[in-house]
């Protein structure tokens, strides 16, 4: 099948509505927050679907340790959000409000259940589509999941030593 630059640009004005609908959207179904960025709801879902599924084989196997481990890290990519500059909180809260509205989860992540309910390979699957996806709006949005879920885990002291990271040197600070 061959793409024609019509049909493309067209694909890429629809995309672009979807996206800023969307984000209409969420920001008019959600009462102004007091602070800046916050993971609520559907997004704190959608987040804690998230990271199973970027942090595999770096997870404890032991369920109990594992949920622990997931509650952290959510909140530790919470916590670097917290610390980013207000523009790009907002930018990030957006994207968490796209993924938290069912109707463009199902169309532009492609996962049907809810965050809640779906399985670790739909949401490896989503997130690789993104990762390689022809409009450069999700391969950003893939790369800002990313950074922020191996940022917040390998910033915690605790997971250094998986990846064999002495820790920083002494006497530089």
């Amino acid at each position: 099948m061959e793409t024609h630059r019509r049909s493309f640009l067209k694909a890429g004005a629809v995309g672009a509505l979807v996206l800023a609908a969307g984000g209409g959207l969420y920001r008019m179904t959600r009462p102004p927050q007091a602070q800046p960025f916050l993971l609520d709801g559907e997004a704190r879902a959608a987040l804690h679907a998230i990271v199973p599924a970027l942090l595999a084989g770096a997870l404890p196997d032991d369920p109990a340790q594992r949920a622990r481990a997931i509650a952290a890290a959510t909140e530790g990519v919470h916590q670097a959000i917290l610390g980013l500059p207000l523009a790009t909180q907002r930018e990030i809260q957006d994207l968490f409000g796209l993924l938290a509205l069912a109707p463009a989860r199902r169309l532009l992540a492609g996962v049907t259940p809810a965050w809640g309910e779906a399985s670790e390979e739909d949401v490896a699957a989503f997130l690789q589509d993104w990762r390689h996806h022809g409009l450069a709006l999700l391969r950003t949005a893939y790369q800002a999941l990313h950074d922020l879920v191996l940022g917040a885990w390998y910033g915690d002291p605790a997971h250094w030593a998986a990846i064999g990271y002495p820790g920083p040197v002494e006497g530089l600070s």
